[in-house]
């Protein structure tokens, strides 16, 4: 028998309890072995539920039972996950753990202290929810050099930009609908800032570099300045605004950011609407693969935690040596990376516009909306952004030019 501990009885918490009691049956055989809950740790109490008999409030009476090989830790935030994770590590159990940020802080580190103890730190759904998505990294695609990691990486963003798109909604209405929904936090900004989306892809790039990518040197822009008039453009040229986060892996430079992205109709990714997310690998062999699911959720994340509580219990005395080293790994500066981009231009004199933007950036094609006043769009060719940031503000030192109303990365 397999004896684990949940810290945390939230929703992830409570939905673990609920993913182990529904499918006892199957992740008995899963596991070879029966796997019992035997404590779960919170703050409050729970009267009436039977989870109350596990309850304790103390950490220590899990750190200190030698029964509990594995511990679940869904508390979420770094401190004091970070702690308790730790010293599990350090007194021989495995952890398993849905925490973004607890994986985008402290990940090498922890996988270090759990390998020295021939243990493992499993974090399946700290990315992608339910998505399977770092197993595949670490045992699928082995044979193959990652050159890129594409992902619409936050379900409550991509909400609101599906309801802009579909709906022509402001987005504060469709941010106060998602808060309604429960899909927003009262304090949306870890969602709509992008700092959700910005710690996962911070965990794909240093997976697929095998050193460790910082999301403070992480170049993140969130949805705040999308309106409805940029989806009407992004519609104009084929496609939709999706909120991606990037990472590219090129000639031995890396480099990685949250942007909003205007996304062409026959990529994949532009079909992946509501609160789902979807990850697209890029292997130098495979080509491009796409893993999609429920990003998020009580059962889907759930299901995954689980899941590698079953790998870690299969795996007792058996460190899985997942790649991620705590050497740092530099990325190149944003401004160096290549883009295309859409610019939204307020004209004073559209003559003299068009002739400076045809002048500056040998741009031919302008991009007009019916009832926009003032205004129009065009596509730069691909450049670095720094030479398209320098050219923007030659354009606006020009006659004719009013202001520049919104830049959106274009992805093919």
């Amino acid at each position: 028998m397999a004896v684990i501990a949940v810290l945390g009885y939230g929703t992830v918490g409570s939905g673990v309890v609920e993913v182990m009691n529904t499918n006892r049956e199957l992740i008995q055989s899963k596991a070879e072995q029966p796997v019992d809950i035997k404590y779960v740790l919170d703050l409050r109490d729970f009267p009436g539920d039977p989870i109350q008999n596990m309850i304790t409030h103390n950490y220590d009476d899990i750190l200190n039972d030698p029964e509990v090989e594995v511990v679940v830790e869904v508390m979420g935030g770094v401190d004091p996950a970070y702690s308790f994770v730790k010293s599990a590590l350090q007194s021989g159990k495995s952890v398993c753990t849905s925490n973004k940020e607890l994986v985008a802080a402290h990940g090498a580190e922890l996988m270090r202290i759990a390998k020295e103890n021939n243990v493992n730190f499993l974090f399946e759904a700290s990315v992608g929810g339910g998505i399977p998505i770092i197993r595949p990294i670490n045992r699928s695609i082995t044979s193959d050099r990652i050159e890129a990691v594409t992902g619409i990486l936050n379900g409550t963003t991509n909400y609101m930009l599906t309801k802009m798109d579909t709906e022509g909604l402001d987005y504060e209405d469709v941010l106060k609908d998602a808060q309604a929904k429960g899909y927003a936090e009262r304090n949306p900004a870890a969602d709509v800032e992008g700092y959700d989306a910005c710690r996962k892809i911070a965990i794909l790039a240093s997976l697929a570099t095998e050193k460790t990518v910082s999301y403070e040197d992480i170049y993140t822009e969130g949805i705040t300045n999308i309106s409805t008039t940029d989806m009407l453009y992004a519609q104009k040229l084929g496609g939709i605004i999706k909120l991606l986060g990037k990472a590219g892996f090129e000639d031995g430079r890396v480099w990685a950011r949250v942007a909003p992205a205007v996304v062409s109709s026959d990529n994949p990714l532009s079909m992946v609407s509501d609160v789902f997310n979807a990850i697209l690998l890029k292997g130098n062999m495979l080509g491009d693969v796409m893993f999609y699911g429920r990003g998020a959720g009580k059962l889907p994340t759930a299901s995954a935690v689980v899941s590698d509580i079953v790998d870690a219990v299969r795996h007792r005395n058996i460190n899985l040596g997942i790649k991620w080293s705590e050497e740092k790994q530099e990325l190149m500066d944003i401004d160096d990376v290549k883009v295309s981009k859409l610019v939204r231009v307020e004209y004073a004199q559209k003559d003299s516009a068009i002739a400076a933007v045809g002048n500056i950036f040998a741009a031919k094609d302008i991009i007009e909306l019916e009832g926009a006043e003032d205004e129009f769009a065009f596509v730069t060719k691909k450049a670095s952004e720094s030479e398209i940031n320098s050219r923007l503000e030659e354009l606006l030192n020009t006659d004719g030019i009013n202001g520049i109303l919104n830049t959106i990365r274009m992805e093919g």
